[in-house]
């Protein structure tokens, strides 16, 4: 009997699985809810499955939390306490306002400086329309808050009605702390203000933190730099501190997963005892896109993926079909046309780069498509489905 053709190429499904807790062992829970989603649903797991699992449930098993004292601690230590300029953060309740109370807790003085006319990622403080009518140019123009309501007026955020200016300023004063605020995109503009410098930016931090020192800042510190270690047995994150942290309560964060390689390698090993199969596996967090209606890009973690196994390590290595089907091939059709087709892929090289048969396919990594995708399959809110698999993704028109 002939064997039938394919006809479903990638196929991402969430998988439901316990409530997480510190201290679970996840590599048992996500291995058991995997296989016995397969055998409740019905299908098969095949080598080369990815097995994606969120960096929530990875820090939430690893206990990996810290509070708003011990944040305000390790500023306070690494900063001096006195004024400090705070730069570049995004807006956003979830991932800095909490940061923000424990930061004004260590200080006396926050000179809070927004990037403008949207954060890092892509908020928006005011409208570039208005930027244009007001003949604003913000590459180079430094405004006080008075200068900005002058000018603007209140701009209260589309998605989470929340004037961001009032809003980070009554959480540091709520905090017992003097709060000045200016808007600017020239990190060095915060040394008319502070020479203790604590810069927010996520994915320009290391350039931001090069021009400050350049430019004679005495101390220069990044989110990363803070919880970097244990405050007094507090959760931490060395390499990426408090970047990737999450509100977990009022007055305690969730940090970014700390090294977490083990976990994709134990999971991979037990999987493959268990079905005989060799699965890929890895944590993701953020995806890697952008809304084009709030111009928000969503990679407000510092990575997509802190750890995957090693056959997710690179780029995709494809040739476009329509290319192929309107250029090399355009004279044939039908049968001919697909063994055609079938027969390039089958002789495709390791590296298609400069090939113009793969212009228009996507050159990123590997786990930042993957975890895109997962990330779009198990939604931020109560899907309950914390564990995403991939099957097919590595699959071509000739498999």
């Amino acid at each position: 009997m002939e064997k039938k053709e394919r006809r479903i190429g990638t196929v991402s499904r969430g998988i439901r699985c316990p409530i997480i807790r510190e201290g679970d062992d996840l590599a048992a829970i996500v291995t058991d809810s995997v296989l016995e989603a397969a055998e409740c649903e019905g299908f098969e797991l095949r080598d080369r499955d990815v097995i994606s699992m969120t960096e929530s449930i990875v820090a939430r098993a690893q206990g990996n939390y810290a509070t708003v004292d011990d944040i305000a601690n390790d500023v306070k230590t690494k900063l001096g306490g006195e004024t400090v300029g705070v730069i570049f953060p995004i807006l956003s309740r979830n991932r800095f306002s909490i940061c923000l109370r424990g930061i004004a807790m260590g200080v006396k003085k926050v000179v809070l400086m927004l990037s403008y006319p949207s954060d890092e990622v892509g908020n928006q403080l005011v409208s570039l329309d208005k930027i244009d009518k007001a003949g604003v140019n913000p590459y180079s123009d430094v405004l006080t808050e008075a200068r900005y309501r002058e000018l603007f007026g209140v701009n209260k955020h589309e998605f989470t009605g929340v004037d961001y200016v009032e809003y980070y300023r009554s959480i540091i004063e709520g905090c017992g702390a003097e709060a000045e605020i200016i808007f600017a995109n020239q990190p060095k503009a915060i040394l008319d203000y502070a020479d203790h410098i604590l810069t927010c930016d996520i994915h320009t931090r290391a350039r931001t933190k090069r021009i400050l020192l350049a430019a004679g800042a005495k101390v220069v510190c990044g989110l990363d730099d803070i919880l970097n270690a244990s405050i007094n047995g507090s959760g931490y994150n060395e390499k990426y501190g408090l970047l990737g942290s999450n509100k977990s309560t009022e007055d305690k964060i969730k940090l970014f997963p700390r090294e977490c390689k083990p976990l994709v390698l134990d999971i991979q090993e037990r999987i493959l005892k268990a079905t005989g199969k060799h699965v890929e596996v890895m944590v993701y967090g953020d995806g890697a896109f952008k809304d084009p209606q709030g111009k928000i890009w969503e990679l407000a973690d510092p990575v997509v993926s802190p750890a995957f196994t090693d056959g997710l390590i690179g780029t995709p290595n494809e040739l476009k079909l329509k290319y192929l089907a309107d250029n090399d091939y355009k004279e044939l059709s039908g049968e001919e046309l697909k063994k055609a087709i079938s027969e390039s892929i089958r002789q495709k090289g390791d590296n298609l780069v400069g090939n113009m048969a793969s212009q228009g396919t996507t050159p990123r990594q590997l786990t930042d498509l993957i975890g895109s995708l997962c990330d779009l399959t198990s939604g931020s809110g109560d899907k309950g489905t914390p564990v995403v698999l991939v099957q097919g993704y590595f699959d071509n028109y000739t498999s």
